[in-house]
């Protein structure tokens, strides 16, 4: 019995020995593998800082409102470009030039010219210059609208049903429709087409700000202010406006691209600004008789331009959806 014990009493102690050397090989082993690639890829506490470097610039560059404001203010660097350069651009700078009729884009001329010399590099600038003007005019005209007709729709449930009636007529009037038979009733011109687009788009802003309203007339301060004995004028001006104020500039703002792009359509077709008007439409209209002549940049580079001024409002009007928390941009559209 005894040497049993003392049999076992050693093999217990020469396992423990031999767990202790495997252990040992194993930190030797994982030291030696740890060693090899600290030599490859550098120190390891230099790869943890540059992984928390960029992951910290990635969260940076993930964040929504930054990514807004950076987008947001691109946009409007463009936009402000593109209309103060068409706006300074000397009258002359448009003028007939024969000897250079038909020319391909040049360093001289960056869009080229067209069948009577025109350059039109500066032809797209002053179209474009005038497109944001119908657009900023259309889209004001618009919010006003809807401003007006959603205060109005908060004020009673008889007027709430009448403006409710009137903005799904419009809504089921396709836009083009409702804008050719407005623009043919103003008789055309810059005023004409901006009062007809401006009313052609107030409807879907004007059921946000009727929704928005009816929604605070039943919070507790509007409530309050009910009883304290204020007038309904002050309650809409003092409590309710400031309120609204975010989501009709965000709407506003998307209205703007489908002003201009409209403005551009009924021009082409013939009924928005006259010939003597610099305006993409017009331009897109009479290069249409000369494609097939293969003079493709007379197309090509005003509609890419009209493109990019149109992205840029969009990108804004999205910029500040997010920066303002309002809701999805397709409500107002």
């Amino acid at each position: 019995m005894k040497q049993t014990v003392e049999r076992s009493s050693e093999q217990t102690a020469e396992t423990a020995e031999a767990q202790k050397v495997k252990t040992a090989n194993q930190e030797v082993r994982y030291n030696v593998n740890t060693g090899s690639l600290q030599a490859e890829t550098g120190t390891g506490t230099t790869r943890q800082m540059r992984r928390r470097y960029m992951g910290v610039s990635n969260q940076r560059f993930r964040n929504p409102r930054q990514r807004a404001v950076i987008w947001g203010s691109l946009a409007v660097i463009w936009i402000v470009i593109v209309w103060l350069t068409g706006r300074l651009l000397p009258a002359g700078s448009t003028l007939t030039s024969l000897m250079d009729r038909n020319m391909a884009p040049t360093w001289a001329h960056p869009f080229g010219t067209d069948w009577i010399g025109r350059d039109m590099f500066m032809r797209t600038l002053k179209g474009l210059a005038t497109s944001i003007q119908v657009g900023l005019l259309a889209a004001c005209g618009g919010g006003l609208i809807a401003l007006l007709l959603g205060l109005g729709a908060a004020s009673s449930k008889v007027a709430d049903r009448v403006i409710s009636w009137i903005i799904d007529l419009f809504l089921s009037v396709p836009h083009l429709v409702s804008l050719v038979m407005l623009a043919f009733v103003f008789g055309g011109g810059l005023a004409g087409v901006a009062a007809a687009i401006a009313l052609t788009h107030w409807p879907n802003l004007a059921r946000i700000v009727r929704a928005e309203m009816i929604q605070l007339k039943s919070a507790e301060y509007i409530q309050i202010s009910h009883k304290l004995g204020q007038s309904r004028l002050q309650i809409a001006v003092q409590h309710m406006l400031p309120h609204l104020v975010p989501q009709l500039f965000v709407g506003v703002l998307l209205i703007f691209p489908h002003a201009i792009l409209h403005e551009a359509a009924i021009t082409f077709l013939g009924l928005g600004l006259s010939p003597q008007q610099p305006a993409i439409g017009i331009i897109l209209s009479e290069s249409m008789r000369y494609l097939s002549a293969g003079m493709w940049w007379l197309a090509f580079f005003p509609g890419l331009a009209l493109l990019l001024v149109v992205r840029a409002f969009d990108v804004l009007g999205n910029s500040l959806k997010t920066l303002t928390g309002t809701g999805s941009s397709r409500e107002v559209r």
